[in-house]
């Protein structure tokens, strides 16, 4: 199943232990050299000290009524998961970084994403256009496989196909 990034923002996280919500899903953490997502940040009421965070490993399933875990026992706070204080080091926002081509021409910025639920991986990018180039199209989807490079500045994609050269001909 293929959801939006934005659809799991403010979703209740549900502990099967309690049945009731325990938490809500703040922003997700996303490694940014394979464009995963390794964990979500939560706040509520049994979240015990600050940034908590809970894993795509510990999530049981996602349903109707939210992110399903075992207990309030799966949050990971700062300190416990060397790989999600790396990430946080980082600082790595996917949303509102500047999308361009190889040529470094702005193409516009990540609005939102999609998501494969089986992986967790970022499998498209809802792309903005700027706003002289809105009137021709209002945004574009950008698969994966057409990403180059992202770095702290831009995410760089593939530049759209090539106009071919003229024949020549006697």
């Amino acid at each position: 199943m293929i959801l939006l990034g934005s659809t799991l923002l403010r979703t209740p996280v549900v502990s099967i232990q309690t049945g009731s919500p325990i938490a809500e899903i703040e922003r997700a953490l996303i490694d940014p050299a394979k464009l995963d997502i390794v964990a979500y940040t939560v706040k509520g009421p049994l979240v015990t000290r600050h940034p908590a965070y809970i894993r795509i490993a510990d999530i049981r399933e996602l349903s109707d009524m939210g992110a399903i875990v075992d207990s309030a026992d799966e949050f990971a706070y700062g300190g416990d998961v060397i790989k999600i204080d790396e990430l946080e080091k980082l600082h790595f926002n996917l949303l509102g970084m500047n999308v361009v081509d190889e040529t470094r021409k702005k193409i516009g910025k990540v609005i939102d994403y999609t998501i494969d639920m089986g992986s967790f991986y970022v499998q498209q990018l809802t792309v903005r256009r700027p706003l002289m180039q809105r009137f021709a199209d209002t945004g574009l989807l950008i698969h994966r496989s057409q990403i180059v490079e992202i770095s702290n500045d831009a995410i760089v994609v593939h530049a759209g196909a090539k106009t071919p050269e003229p024949e020549r001909t006697e």
